[in-house]
């Protein structure tokens, strides 16, 4: 079943903003694919086409690093399914990094 274009609001907060050239907030539009978005496939596509430096901050595997909290419409995506979450239109995903330098 194929899934359409998807209107969805990224932020990155915490300082994971940092490897978004500094921007907190994103309005994306998801394309249309043959399978339905999950955060999983998400990840992918914020890899490919917002983050601008060390992935190795903000990922690890296909996951996000330990120390990034992630909340979808600000519930925590550990109660939604984690990386199976099928992602919904107007969906709004936080990113928020854990993690400071001393």
């Amino acid at each position: 079943m194929a899934a359409e274009d998807m209107h969805v609001t990224l932020e990155f907060g915490g300082g994971a903003e940092l490897l978004f050239d500094n921007i907190k907030k994103h309005d994306v539009t998801l394309p249309e694919t043959k399978e339905k978005w999950t955060i999983k496939s998400l990840l992918v596509w914020i890899k490919d086409n917002l983050l601008k430096e060390r992935p190795e901050l903000f990922l690890q595997g296909d996951s996000v690093r330990p120390g990034i909290l992630v909340l979808v419409n600000d519930a925590d995506w550990e109660l939604l399914g984690q990386l199976n979450y099928e992602v919904k239109e107007k969906d709004s995903i936080l990113f928020i990094s854990t993690l400071h330098g001393g």
